[in-house]
């Protein structure tokens, strides 16, 4: 069946969540470039168990992800496989940026929430609290590492317009999604960010049918 493209859009600074059934595949856009989403992925029926940096770089013994790698739980169950990714880029090691980030590290007065802000906010309706907010898969966020010092540097995004990262559901799923608020982050510019879900043996359909 052809399926046909619907684009759901997050604004610039905010997020969503929304399920996945296994076997869906989630789209994630970079519409103009050189913009970060934060991506999380919790177990739909035990939120318990919740997308895992340290697991996934562990198994992996790389830090930078991409066409055939899978995202592991806590609990070292695949939840997502990066099944499509035009970019090669993405980082798994910094936490969502908040409140928080932008008092300490910019010496913001009055802070934006943040990432952190929008998926708790987001997730809040599934029963998930802010302290169940892992670090998130951060797609097309660039951090290179030294490889001597160990020094990191967040370096503007090397997506360009159009750029996408695909993933298959290896579980139902809780998603939290967002456009990064953090302007290091993203090219000194905030921008939004598309996705799209392919459901499983049936057409794409709209993002937040």
């Amino acid at each position: 069946m052809t399926a046909e493209c619907h684009h759901h859009e997050i604004p610039p600074r905010s997020g969503t969540a929304f399920t996945l059934d296994r076997g869906d595949r989630l789209t994630v856009i970079d519409p103009r470039g050189e913009q970060v989403a934060d991506l999380l992925a919790y177990n739909r029926h035990d939120i318990g168990e919740v997308i895992s940096s340290g697991r996934t770089l562990d198994y992996a013994s790389r830090i930078y992800l991409t066409t055939g790698d899978p995202l592991y739980s806590n609990r070292s169950n695949v939840l997502l496989r990066i099944i499509e990714d035009t970019v090669g880029r993405h980082d798994f090691l910094l936490t969502p940026c908040s409140a928080d980030t932008f008092r300490i590290i910019y010496g913001d007065t009055n802070p934006h929430r943040g990432c952190f802000g929008n998926l708790a906010a987001a997730l809040a309706p599934y029963g998930i609290e802010p302290d169940a907010i892992p670090v998130a898969f951060n797609c097309f966020m660039n951090v290179p590492i030294d490889a001597t010092t160990g020094a990191l540097t967040v370096e503007p995004p090397l997506s360009r317009a159009g750029d996408r990262i695909v993933f298959e559901a290896e579980t139902d799923l809780i998603i939290g999604l967002t456009a990064c608020s953090a302007l290091q982050s993203n090219g000194g510019s905030f921008k939004p960010i598309h996705y799209e879900i392919a459901r499983a043996g049936s057409a794409l359909l709209p993002a937040n049918s």
